[in-house]
């Protein structure tokens, strides 16, 4: 109800006159005169825009294309470029997109590694590429090179004992204090929008909000930097959301370059939507995932030409992304996985436990993260934004450094997490007891005794969940690029992981039981840890950010996966059911209301029994409704109501006596067209008539110049009864996508004038 309250409170009634409303969005069908005034049409920060108007002018503009492109040859080619244009748009995005995910994957590889060594041959290689380089490396110890050294190699000349371990512990938590610090800086001094995920923000903005600055050129740049700073910082954070955000950036800035897009906010937002498609498929290397994701999470206009549009900048962002290779393996992905062993139907229930488990941790993040950022925002902790992420930064560098699991990069430890056991592996979690007469082929390894690696793995795990649980709560919402998907992946992989290992090992010891007889004999390979962590890890996003169908494909096109989509199903769903019962939000939507933002879900239900007149302002009693007449008030008058009402618009009536309704004009045009006509039209003072009709009003000899104003005048504004339901006039404002809505008595006028003009 209190999202109902923020909508409906600029609403107006009167007993004995028009009652009117506003919320987000309206239909305002413009009156132009042949030369329009400067900034007609354009709307102010934190305003809402009018849909329905702008697609009445992209619908005119391509009318008159349309009619001019038989004029002459010319006229027809500029037709084809203007036809043509929004695939143009679509292409640098995907190029730019790509190009700016790939250095932010290299950048990031390297600095992560910096926190621990150098390379001596070329400093700019991560610890990867500069054994990649050598040759001196063997299989053995391919993580070891001569040109490869740790801190403490290179400044004291030792690699182990305690002064190296404690020097090297310094470092790391230096380095990381250092990116932290600079990022946040940077964010604070240049670019305060460049914080946070970016995709409340990006599915407010396409719900039609206008937030200047927000996908602005700086704040492109800051995030883009700033990204590769928090991520290398080793902060419980990802970089994937605010790839959407920097995706949604490129878009916004090429869409600029197009009049057509440029001048239409509506089309604006198609080129948004299909850009937050191409963030996605540079961040996970997931193109269809990606279109799945901008239609189900963040779209709230996605025509068919736009699901085109978006697929096919998915496309072209993901084959730049492939052409720059920034993992090396010649993939799009991290994670990509090659399982050998089917999955079996017995394994259904520990799929669904882990959908328990992930749809529990959601509601619990949620929860806890929104108390927190609230928190933040209404106490003194809000005004050190510096010192908090320093604190979180060092606290979280401290506890991470002892442990392998955390120290490394979250999408590396979701890589091994991910990965199946081979007879190469040199991972703990592969360190199983191997029979010595085995002759197997080296890809079908059966199920094995846990060895001491494996169990110390087991309790270095769970310390790290334990640890990532609680650190990701305080760190999401801090003033730095920050996104979620990645720390819930983790989060959901390493239980995943844990209870993968659980169950082969029951599998391995008890096979006679009746639920392993049937699918588990001796010898056998039963059980793949990796893709208990791989279903965890869908478990975990999607208990977050409650995703269904695009996180599904997101997670197969992620790992390469096709045979687990049941499984991915199954955990996706349950955790989706079980988040639901405590909470329909999600995390972005929980931080949309966090933040205020004007915001109507098409996913909410309305479930109260109102009507329109009963949320209406201002209510029966209060002062009476503001309004303007058609042809009675001067420019004095029409300025005295603008500065001393705060309304975004006014309805305009025939007379205070006569009080029909004429239409609608909106508070920002009235300013305009006053300043303009004061500027550009002689004879107009403060005494001079206003009116919006054709013809002027008879005036006495010697009046001033009248002032005509029907030009910003909407002569068809959308209106309902005051007995309108309340659930009818949600879906009316979802679905059209209104500005502001009339609200009208319900009894009829008996005389015909009357009742051709208004419905009262």
């Amino acid at each position: 109800m209190n999202l109902l309250k923020n909508l409906f409170s600029p609403l107006y009634t009167d007993p004995n006159m028009v009652n009117a409303g506003e919320m987000n969005g309206s239909g305002n069908l413009m009156d132009f005169l042949d030369e329009p005034f400067p900034d007609v049409g354009t709307y102010e920060d934190f305003h809402t825009i009018d849909w329905l108007r702008e697609k009445s002018r992209d619908t005119d503009r391509h009318r008159k294309i349309t009619s001019k492109s038989k004029e002459s040859i010319w006229e027809f080619i500029k037709s084809l470029l203007d036809a043509w244009s929004g695939w143009v748009v679509m292409l640098l995005i995907g190029l730019l997109a790509g190009t700016l995910a790939g250095v932010i994957d290299l950048a990031v590889d390297w600095m992560t590694d910096l926190k621990e060594g150098v390379c001596l041959s070329a400093f700019w290689y991560s610890h990867e590429q500069c054994c990649w380089t050598s040759n001196e490396t063997t299989f053995d110890d391919r993580d070891k090179c001569p040109q490869w050294q740790k801190w403490s190699e290179l400044l004291v000349n030792q690699s182990e004992g305690a002064s190296a371990y404690i020097l090297n512990y310094f470092l790391y938590i230096l380095w990381a204090l250092c990116f932290a610090f600079l990022a946040v800086s940077l964010v604070r001094v240049f670019a305060p929008y460049a914080c946070g995920s970016g995709i409340p923000e990006i599915k407010t903005i396409l719900s039609g909000f206008i937030i200047r600055g927000y996908l602005g050129k700086w704040t492109l740049l800051i995030k883009t930097v700033t990204l590769v700073l928090v991520v290398s910082s080793g902060l419980s954070l990802g970089k994937e959301g605010p790839l959407v955000h920097v995706a949604c950036c490129c878009g916004n800035f090429f869409s600029s370059l197009f009049s057509k897009y440029s001048k239409n906010e509506g089309k604006r937002r198609e080129v948004l939507s299909a850009a937050a498609a191409a963030g996605v498929s540079v961040a996970f290397g997931a193109p269809i995932g990606g279109v799945l994701f901008s239609l189900e999470e963040v779209s709230y206009y996605f025509p068919l030409k736009t699901l085109w549009r978006s697929f096919f900048a998915a496309l072209v962002a993901a084959f730049t992304l492939r052409s720059i290779n920034p993992f090396g393996n010649s993939r799009l992905v991290l994670f990509y996985v090659e399982y050998h062993t089917p999955w079996y139907m017995a394994e259904l229930f520990p799929f669904i436990l882990l959908g328990v488990f992930g749809g529990l941790w959601g509601t619990l993040f949620i929860r806890c993260n929104i108390a927190w950022c609230r928190r933040r925002k209404t106490t003194r902790l809000g005004k050190y934004p510096v010192l908090e992420v320093i604190v979180i930064t060092a606290i979280t560098a401290i506890i991470a450094y002892p442990n392998p699991y955390t120290r490394r990069s979250t999408s590396e430890l979701i890589s091994e997490l991910f990965n199946d056991c081979g007879a190469l592996e040199s991972s703990q979690l592969c360190d199983y007891i191997n029979d010595p007469n085995m002759t197997r082929p080296v890809d079908d390894i059966p199920d094995r005794p846990a060895g001491p690696g494996v169990y110390t793995a087991m309790w270095q795990l769970a310390l790290a969940l334990v640890f990532k649980i609680v650190i990701t709560i305080f760190t999401f919402g801090m003033k730095i690029p920050s996104g979620l998907f990645i720390p819930s992946m983790a989060v959901g992989a390493m239980a995943g992981r844990m209870v993968g290992i659980g169950v082969e090992q029951l599998a391995y010891h008890h096979h006679d039981w009746i639920i392993f007889r049937n699918w588990c004999r001796p010898g056998a390979d039963c059980v793949t840890p990796g893709l208990y962590a791989m279903v965890g890890a869908a478990a975990c996003l999607g208990g977050v950010t409650r995703m269904t169908v695009s996180l599904v494909v997101i997670m197969f096109e992620l790992t390469g996966g096709l045979e687990y989509i049941v499984p991915l199903m199954a955990a996706a769903v349950t955790s989706k059911w079980v988040a639901d019962a405590f909470g329909k939000e999600g995390i972005y939507e929980a931080h949309i209301h966090l933040n205020g933002y004007p915001f109507l879900d098409v996913k909410d239900e309305f479930t109260h029994r109102t009507l329109a007149t009963d949320v209406m302002r201002p209510r029966r009693g209060e002062a009476p409704l503001s309004v303007l007449t058609q042809d009675s008030m001067t420019v004095e008058d029409v300025e005295t109501l603008i500065k001393e009402t705060d309304y975004n618009g006014f309805p305009v009536v025939v007379s205070k006596d006569s009080e029909r309704l004429i239409g609608f004009a909106q508070r920002r045009e009235l300013i305009l067209a006053i300043k303009n006509a004061r500027q550009r039209q002689d004879g107009v003072v403060s005494n001079s008539i206003v009116y919006f009709t054709e013809d002027p009003p008879e005036l006495p000899p010697n009046s001033p110049h009248p002032l005509k104003l029907r030009r910003i005048l909407n002569l068809s504004p959308f209106t309902v009864t005051d007995h309108t339901p309340m659930e009818t006039v949600v879906d009316i404002f979802r679905k059209l996508g209104l500005r502001q809505c009339l609200v009208t008595r319900k009894a009829l006028w008996q005389d015909s004038k009357k009742r051709a003009i208004n419905f009262e």
